[in-house]
């Protein structure tokens, strides 16, 4: 890099040389992780005010695991270890605790828990199910110290009342017996639809019905409809049937290595059991293949949450899952969310059946059998016997239900979602997607028309990383709940204030915040959307969303800076101006007045501007971003130099300005005016390191020398050692009397090779 020294006093010569020596030891700017998918634009640390959030906890309580909202949307029900909470949730804030009634193991179970398992953290009542049973009861199941029990809970005006003992009865089947197993449970028509382990070794999963006036059906366990370590993640209530995902080892598959595949169930619910076949299990069991796959790459193949988002005018009902893969690659897992129609699920079980051939043990296509009604189909009235013997063995249907990508995101694991629509000021409905992380982070997902997706933020919930073990959301409250094992998150949906300009308000394409422009603020939309507020969801182009006129679209925006920072400091000084980085999605330059940084006085390093102020070198410094093609000022700084004020640019005439001291140090001489950060401790360290390095260096090549000077004159002088001295000894040797000693060429080259070997 060409230095311009001409004219330069010895004092900016020196300040040239040391800043260039400065920019040649500081380490690179990373240009970003690399990671696939999209970014959050922005990022909220755990304890961020930007972003405030309110957080419920009790003393002594802890696994805040299950979450229900009441049907009016004003109590949110808990299920927590060994209790159940009912929280008023209708003021803004922390939640309010209305009532909370204890449900502990009894001490009996707790001692043969902590006699059967090693872990004794285990041997308490964790609450897996929390279920709306009617208008004044609520139907809870939980581990209970290994042994699953369940019981009513009577609600008066949404408060809880206390279990009677004698109201707790046996709920083997609809709750795990180990709370680190996955569980599912869904109440459909009186009802309850559960997917769990059945016994207390976790290797017997079971999908059963309890309650109502139907009978208790189960799976089979002797006929391996599901594997041993099959694991439930939801439970989706259609018209007729209810559907079960679920994730556990295909046997339809033969590899080296056990593939887990993700799967769907399904089971009517006016099934009834066989007469003599199949008695009290259910005879419509179906299974088949959820496929989630990125185009040229592996599935995502273990399913983590599944949800289902009903039918409205614009779509038909959807369910939408989260992903990962069973294969980590580059050393992080991935993630995924696909949605599935409840359609496509619905033909793929009025398809073909797989068939296992026993000579071969292979999966064969099976066609449609001569069975009238169809197997599996939800008829009225008992299937024959000649159904119920194709239904134990053809299960399996032949089809994959593929679901509809919708986001991947590398580095990334995803364990909950919610799923909600938002009408947007244009008249179209945006799918919002509600992804609870493995390490306690929350992110907030838009899905576009073309069916593409953006992040708009993240959200760090948890100081410590822990995963989201749960998401409900309160559409009416505006809300998100987020459970983990020390409490209760209550996040906003948005928090528009943090868009400061219009500019930022429609670059965030939040389908929850619009600019107003007379107010001229950033807000949440109202119900119903005023006609002025400004939103671009598609595009995010703020060249007409944020400009003035009878339909914003007369002229561009204004780009000039909305407020301007003066700094003044000493000649040959070193300036640090920092550029906040509003996005992660945009790109940043700086300019000098109408043209670029000069590059021998300047350098950009981790997005800020080092400066050495020469003469001639004050004026407009701006950093500028660009996002969606749009480019606009982040910060304006007007630097200026004590000894010699330069005039004011007429353009720049009516911009407010702010007197700021940018972190400087005198590099050219003199004391400075402020130092909060200096690079010199860092030059002073570097360049004590390399002299200790260089002088080692030199004491080494010095030696060297010496060491073969003095080794290779013991070598020529080692044939006769000096009186009073005895001569070496060896192994192989025996000692002779000089007069005796006789020697030979060779045995003197012999010699001197071992000398020389032992030397070296």
């Amino acid at each position: 890099m060409a230095l311009p020294v001409l004219g330069l006093d010895p004092c900016s010569l020196l300040g040239l040389f040391l800043f260039q020596l400065l920019l040649q030891l500081l380490p690179p700017t990373t240009a970003g992780d690399g990671a696939q998918g999209p970014v959050p634009r922005v990022k909220f640390h755990a304890g961020d005010g930007r972003r405030g959030l309110s957080l419920f906890h009790q003393k002594g309580l802890q696994d805040f695991d299950t979450l229900l909202l009441s049907s009016d949307g004003g109590t949110l029900y808990v299920g927590a270890r060994e209790a159940i909470l009912a929280l008023d949730i209708q003021d803004p804030g922390v939640p309010r605790l209305k009532s909370m009634i204890p449900w502990p193991a009894s001490d009996r179970k707790k001692r043969d828990c902590a006699f059967k398992k090693s872990n004794e953290t285990q041997c308490f009542n964790f609450l897996r199910v929390l279920v709306s049973f009617n208008t004044t009861h609520l139907y809870a199941c939980g581990t209970f110290a290994f042994s699953p029990s369940c019981t009513f809970i009577e609600l008066q005006d949404s408060d809880l009342l206390p279990i009677l003992e004698n109201g707790v009865m046996e709920g083997k089947g609809q709750s795990p017996f180990d709370p680190a197993h996955k569980h599912t449970a869904v109440l459909a028509d009186g009802m309850l639809y559960s997917g769990t382990m059945n016994n207390f070794l976790g290797s017997e999963p079971i999908l059963m019905r309890a309650l109502g006036p139907q009978p208790v059906l189960k799976t089979d366990n002797f006929l391996r409809w599901l594997q041993p370590d099959a694991s439930f993640v939801a439970a989706v209530p259609s018209t007729d049937v209810v559907y079960f995902f679920f994730e556990e080892t295909a046997s339809e598959f033969e590899f080296f290595e056990k593939l887990r595949t993700s799967r769907v169930a399904q089971v009517c619910k006016n099934d009834v059991g066989g007469e003599k076949l199949l008695q009290r299990k259910w005879t419509t069991f179906l299974k088949a293949q959820l496929l989630c796959a990125q185009p040229g790459q592996l599935p995502f193949n273990v399913i983590r949450h599944a949800v289902l988002l009903s039918a409205d005018d614009s779509s038909e009902a959807h369910v939408y899952a989260v992903f990962t893969s069973q294969w980590q690659v580059g050393g992080s897992r991935s993630s995924a969310v696909c949605a599935f129609a409840l359609s496509d699920i619905q033909s793929v079980f009025e398809g073909k059946y797989k068939e296992l051939n026993k000579e071969t043990s292979r999966w064969t296509t099976y066609g449609f059998p001569d069975i009238s009604p169809r197997p599996g189909s939800c008829s009225a009235g008992p299937s024959s016997d000649k159904a119920l013997t194709f239904m134990k063995n053809h299960f399996l249907m032949d089809q994959k239900v593929v679901g509809r990508p919708l986001l991947f995101k590398a580095g990334v694991e995803y364990t909950q979602l919610a799923v909600e629509k938002v009408l947007g000021t244009e008249g179209h409905r945006h799918l919002v997607l509600y992804l609870g992380t493995a390490v306690g982070s929350l992110h907030k997902a838009v899905v576009s028309g073309n069916g593409g997706a953006h992040l708009v933020e993240e959200i760090q919930l948890f100081p410590e990383p822990e995963p989201v073990r749960n998401l409900q959301l309160a559409p009416s409250q505006g809300a998100v709940f987020a459970g983990f094992s020390g409490g209760i998150w209550r996040v906003p949906r948005a928090n528009c204030s943090i868009y400061e300009s219009c500019v930022d308000c429609v670059l965030a394409r939040d389908p929850h915040c619009a600019w107003d422009p007379q107010a001229r603020t950033c807000s949440l939309l109202p119900s119903p959307i005023p006609t002025s507020w400004k939103q671009d969801m598609e595009h995010g182009n703020p060249d007409w969303a944020c400009t003035s006129g009878p339909r914003g679209r007369s002229r561009p925006p204004l780009r000039r800076p909305q407020i301007i920072k003066e700094v003044l400091a000493a000649p040959n000084s070193l300036l640090e101006l920092p550029c906040p980085h509003v996005s992660a999605l945009a790109s940043y330059r700086w300019t000098h007045g109408p043209g670029q940084v000069p590059e021998a006085s300047a350098a950009v390093y981790n997005g800020s501007l080092l400066l050495l102020l020469q003469p001639g070198l004050g004026g407009l410094y701006q950093c500028w971003a660009t996002e969606n093609d749009f480019s606009y000022p982040v910060v304006s700084y007007w630097v200026d130099s004590q000894d010699q004020a330069l005039a004011l640019d007429p353009e720049l005439a009516g911009i407010p300005r702010e007197r700021v001291e940018a972190p400087l140090t005198r590099v050219g001489g003199g004391a400075s005016l402020a130092a909060p950060r200096s690079y010199w401790p860092h030059f002073l360290t570097v360049t004590v390191l390399l002299a200790l390095v260089l002088s080692g260096v030199l004491i080494l090549l010095l030696a060297a020398p010496l060491g073969a000077l003095r080794a290779r004159g013991k070598v020529q002088g080692c044939g006769t050692p000096p009186p009073g001295e005895k001569a070496p000894l060896s192994r192989e040797q025996h000692l002779q009397s000089p007069k005796e000693h006789r020697t030979s060429v060779g045995d003197v080259d012999v010699d001197n090779n071992r000398l020389g070997a032992e030397v070296a």
